[in-house]
């Protein structure tokens, strides 16, 4: 009996130690520490340290930096802090600034968050527009680099975020070819910065016949959502999407910036 009371107090103690050791990563510079950085910070065993640091580097919550050893938060840890309540007060938001903007593109669009490796679909006016050839979009993941959703919000995110979103799409099977080529990088956050939105003519193998253009939501200087106009490619090229469709993007975007600014309930 008391084996088996002190196998689950065990299990506990375990998950405890390894929170504390996200939480010390988290409160170090840009959530990142050696291992005896570390061992200080929680009084724990060195050797205890590296254990629980290998678990959670296997489950995709911490990293290890190539270039100097330490060990480094993962994008993943946003799931257990702010992220989940965040991205809902941004989506919570979304449905009338999406609304307003289907009456004018009458194109579907979607409110985009980071997931990952991906962009989550979090709110859509598929279902309500005439012209969507999709009905279910809530819920979807698309491609970060290869859609204008993700490529909007690649390019806009801070330095630190793009980083830690680099080494994980290097390990995503689909997103790795992009992900380890330097040039088609510099070339997407060139082009897409110097255009001041995402796009897409058909990148993604899965969607080829459809275009689409996105711009990202800021909140206190942050890149932290992106907003879509999505259109058939042989109905209307991108440059003429451009030229009807970024200005209501854009102001959807600093509407929604504003509705945040205000501060939404959590």
């Amino acid at each position: 009996m008391n084996s088996a009371n002190d196998a689950g107090y065990s299990k506990v103690r375990s998950l405890v130690r390894g929170l504390e050791l996200l939480q010390a990563l988290n409160r170090n510079e840009q959530g990142r520490a050696s291992l005896a950085d570390l061992a200080t910070a929680t009084g724990l065993h060195r050797t205890t340290v590296r254990r629980l640091l290998e678990t959670l580097i296997e489950e995709g919550y911490v990293r290890r930096s190539g270039s100097d050893d330490r060990y480094v938060l993962t994008l993943k840890t946003r799931s257990l802090s702010e992220g989940f309540t965040h991205d809902e007060r941004v989506s919570a938001v979304a449905g009338p600034v999406l609304a307003s903007l289907l009456q004018q593109v009458r194109w579907p669009s979607d409110l985009c968050t980071p997931d990952g490796a991906a962009m989550l679909i979090r709110e859509s006016t598929h279902r309500f527009s005439a012209l969507s050839f999709h009905r279910t979009m809530v819920g979807q993941h698309l491609p970060m680099l290869v859609t204008a959703a993700g490529r909007a919000y690649f390019a806009y995110c801070a330095d630190d975020e793009r980083a830690s979103l680099v080494a994980l799409l290097r390990q995503d099977p689909f997103q790795a070819k992009y992900a380890n080529d330097a040039r088609f990088i510099d070339n997407l956050l060139e082009q897409t910065r110097a255009r001041g939105y995402g796009a897409n003519e058909g990148d993604w193998s899965e969607e080829g016949k459809v275009g689409a253009i996105a711009v990202p939501v800021f909140e206190n200087a942050r890149a932290v959502a992106t907003i879509n106009v999505i259109y058939l490619a042989r109905a209307i090229g991108r440059e003429e999407a451009v030229s009807r469709y970024l200005s209501p993007l854009h102001k959807a975007a600093r509407q929604l910036e504003v509705l945040l600014a205000k501060g939404v309930p959590d």
